[in-house]
């Protein structure tokens, strides 16, 4: 028995001087984002669940008025400025909720029973910034990846980090920021920041 373990003692013995004995190996960690972005949940696919603000241009249909039926966009103070009833609110609205304060207001002294339909013809512009080849403001266009919105501002530089994106969106209760990988869907009025690789 005492040649069996001193084989073992031996054998252990040059496991360890060789290095095989087990050591914690260092295991590289997947890549973390911040809180999942819901672009999906945000972006105008669905033109009812579309919250207005500016930039935005609208084209607006009174039934039956055609000195009331154009395309309106929504200022810099978030409203839109139509005949006979002047500034409405918009920001924050849904087309639905803005043709509904349209109607409401002409119906007051204006129109017996005005009919409206709100509809958005042309969302406000996003922003890029960064490692980009031509940063600035482009407009939106539907189903937009952060992706595509690179491709729209010429491409990555060489200095570009390529597998993720931050982007910043507005929101009623503040700023969501957020990193997200490249083909995430993007917002109206979005900012995307592409950032410097470090090697």
């Amino acid at each position: 028995m005492s040649g069996f373990r001193a084989i073992a003692c031996s054998l252990l013995s040059a496991a360890a001087l060789t290095g095989c004995v087990h050591r914690p190996v260092p295991v590289a960690a997947p890549m973390a984002y911040a809180q999942p972005y819901r672009a999906a949940a945000l972006a105008p696919r669905d033109n009812a669940d579309y919250r207005l603000d500016a930039g935005d241009k609208l084209r607006i249909v009174v039934y039956g008025q055609d000195g009331l039926t154009n395309s309106y966009a929504v200022g810099a103070n978030g409203t839109i400025t139509m005949p006979l009833i002047g500034a409405v609110p918009a920001r924050g609205l849904t087309p639905a909720a803005l043709a509904r304060a349209i109607s409401s207001r002409l119906r007051n002294g204006y129109i017996r029973e005005p009919y409206v339909a709100a509809e958005v013809e042309a969302y406000r512009p996003f922003f890029i910034l960064g490692e980009v080849a031509a940063p600035g403001q482009y407009p939106y266009v539907p189903n937009m990846t952060a992706e595509s919105a690179v491709a729209i501002a010429g491409g990555f530089s060489p200095r570009a980090r390529r597998d993720q994106i931050t982007i910043t969106h507005p929101a009623p209760g503040g700023l969501i920021r957020a990193v997200v990988p490249p083909t995430t869907p993007i917002n109206p009025g979005d900012t995307i920041v592409v950032g410097e690789r470090w090697f």
